[in-house]
């Protein structure tokens, strides 16, 4: 997974996913396959700190889980 240290481009996107919620559909697997990787039939491994670059990916993943267990918070844009 890629590194959750800052981007050129300022601070990664903020990636949580409520495992309580989630019921291992893997649709997120499907859309953002680099972000999201799911081990066994229910351990859930993801990028909490994905760059905003991967932004379009990590959306996709978001919109795409059928319980909206995935949650992208964006540090940069909640200032303004």
């Amino acid at each position: 997974m890629p590194d959750p240290s800052p981007t050129p481009n300022g601070s990664p996107l903020r990636v949580t996913v409520d495992l309580n919620r989630c019921q291992a559909y893997a649709q997120c697997c499907y859309a953002a396959p680099e972000h999201f990787v799911l081990h066994g039939r229910e351990a859930l491994f993801y990028d909490p700190a994905p760059s905003t670059s991967d932004r379009l990916a990590i959306e996709r993943a978001r919109v795409s889980c059928p319980v909206q267990a995935i949650r992208v918070e964006d540090p940069e844009r909640q200032g303004r």
